[in-house]
């Protein structure tokens, strides 16, 4: 039963008003009439309306995609702005006492460009899209999480299949 409708079943008359209701101490956060509402961490799985649910559910996992998309796009922009390379050789351990050469390719990129600017607009984004996401995972309804870590994962599945994974051997800590 919505308060509302409690409210005009209520046997209240128009002239009458409701009593005014007095706390004689007060503590801190429990102002009941600052229309504030106490939620609970437990995982929800209802949802007002079949059709709310259904698209909400839908927008949520096109917005986890679209995350995963972003970050793939943003390092795909990263890769054809470099600019400047230098290679640095430094000796490492090898097999039996020995010691290799190993070259590494350090990548920059100059600070006031075009493709910084866009790599900083699409940055913005990024960390926006994802505060959406983690608040929509913190309301705990179980709907919701489903299609934040479905959209993710079907975001990395079709985005991320060319992406090149480069494992470094010497770090052990993965």
């Amino acid at each position: 039963v919505s308060l509302d409708h409690h409210m005009m079943n209520s046997s209240m008359s128009p002239s009458s008003h409701p009593p005014e209701h007095h706390h004689s101490t007060a503590v801190p956060g429990h102002d009941h009439g600052s229309g504030m509402m106490m939620m609970g961490n437990t995982v929800s799985t209802t949802f007002p309306l079949l059709s709310e649910m259904a698209g909400a559910f839908v927008a949520v996992f096109f917005l986890a995609m679209f995350y995963e998309g972003l970050k793939i796009a943003r390092e795909c922009l990263l890769r054809k702005s470099q600019v400047s390379i230098r290679y640095n050789s430094m000796p490492v351990p090898g097999p039996n006492g020995t010691i290799l050469m190993e070259t590494h390719k350090t990548v920059g990129q100059q600070m006031l460009s075009f493709p910084h600017l866009l790599q900083t607009v699409l940055h913005i984004i990024q960390v926006v899209v994802s505060y959406f996401l983690m608040l929509i995972f913190m309301t705990y309804n179980g709907y919701l999480c489903i299609a934040v870590a479905a959209g993710a994962g079907m975001g990395y599945f079709f985005f991320s299949w060319k992406k090149a994974v480069v494992v470094d051997i010497t770090e052990h800590c993965h």
